[in-house]
């Protein structure tokens, strides 16, 4: 009864994932679940009171504008010229999402037909490939080594393919690995982009997660950028929205009308009582976030000397709310995750389901509190492995 775009569609990874916790769970009430990306802190007080205040407004019970009220695109412009010093023209810039997951999937159908190719991180976030399928479109992986900091080499990609390839999706900082991208990476893909007539669209999820001091750049900060490419960005992770679903598109203007145009056929835009909320939050006292960041920075810093004492040696992440771990030798990526489940009651996420390259490593998210952090590394240890 499905349709061929719907047999196209990869396995659901994180489904798999989710059952087997579920399946443990039902036998114990200890597991440490550092397998998902749901932030773990409660949404700022100030974004709660100004999404009950907002609620009480008779002008949101109605249909809110399809592309979104003015007034959150004006914040998302605002934002992007404080954060970023990039300037967004709010009207014509700027798409409203029901969360950046639906975004990514969406663009692909506005951007691919049958028999284009698009290429996409290895490892990488798997919705990307989602969109790639509805679309009827080829998908190739650019890997991401250790050894080239999980940025692509864009010298290994055959010229055939760089042909054909009408869409690229990047990830800075990275999930799963946690990695960040260069001024200078990002201008190879501008100039990648326009050699090739590739448009780039990056997912900038963990844009306002950099640590050691550093702040993770904007894409769209290159030049050149808009000319071929977008940014996505979610409040899910910024501001711990994550089931509040409101995120947005910026960059250029054909594809933020492309990204429009179908949004127009499927949704009639978000409640506005969130979307008032979201716009007070990108604009208002950005202190919850920085605080956020420190939180996540020291929970990062106990895993990794935690890990490492007990001779699991994994690279700090640069960015994100994610840490990417090797295996110890003998074990696959599911073999071990699954080790982990079964023997410790620690959840984590094996590589290979982001990807091929993934293959080799697990990933752990820093979304529950420190004492937790070190006893999921106290039971590994147990385990003998390293």
């Amino acid at each position: 009864m499905k349709s061929d775009a719907l047999k196209r569609l990869p396995d659901q990874f994180f489904a798999e994932l989710v059952r087997k916790t579920m399946e443990v769970k039902k036998n114990h009430d200890d597991v440490i679940n550092l397998g998902q990306g749901n932030p773990d802190q409660p949404t700022p007080a100030h974004i709660i009171e100004k999404m009950k205040d907002a609620s009480s407004n008779p002008l949101y019970h109605k249909y809110a504008p399809f592309s979104g009220f003015p007034f959150l695109k004006q914040a998302v412009a605002d934002y992007y010229l404080r954060e970023c010093n990039v300037t967004i023209d709010p009207e014509t810039e700027v798409a409203i999402m029901s969360g950046t997951k639906t975004g990514l999937v969406e663009v692909s159908q506005c951007l691919l037909n049958p028999g284009d190719t698009a290429l996409v991180p290895d490892p990488g976030y798997p919705d990307y490939w989602s969109g790639i399928a509805l679309a009827g479109a080829e998908m190739v992986g650019m890997p991401l080594l250790p050894e080239n900091d999980f940025l692509p080499d864009f010298q290994k990609i055959s010229k055939d393919i760089l042909t054909n390839a009408k869409l690229m999706f990047l990830n800075y900082p990275n999930n799963p690995t946690g990695a960040v991208a260069s001024e200078e990476f990002f201008q190879q893909v501008v100039g990648l982009g326009q050699e090739h007539s590739i448009h780039i669209v990056h997912d900038y999820a963990y844009g306002a997660i950099g640590f050691d001091g550093e702040r993770p750049i904007s894409f769209l900060e290159t030049p050149g950028a808009k000319d071929i490419g977008i940014e996505m960005m979610t409040l899910s992770k910024t501001y711990n929205m994550a089931g509040w679903r409101v995120g947005f598109a910026v960059g250029n203007k054909e594809i933020i009308a492309a990204i429009n145009l179908i949004q127009d056929h499927y949704y009639c835009s978000l409640f506005g009582g969130i979307q008032e909320a979201a716009a007070h939050a990108l604009t208002a006292d950005q202190t919850c976030v920085s605080e956020l960041v420190k939180t996540y920075e020291s929970r990062r810093n106990v895993l990794v000397e935690e890990a490492s004492r007990i001779g699991w040696n994994g690279q700090a992440p640069a960015g994100s709310f994610f840490a990417w771990f090797p295996v110890p030798d003998g074990y696959s990526s599911e073999a071990f995750a699954d080790l982990l489940l079964y023997e410790a009651r620690v959840v984590v996420a094996p590589g290979n389901g982001f990807g091929e390259h993934g293959e080799g490593f697990v990933r752990l998210g820093l979304l529950c509190e420190e004492e937790e952090l070190r006893e999921a590394i106290k039971r590994i240890e147990k385990l003998n492995v390293f």
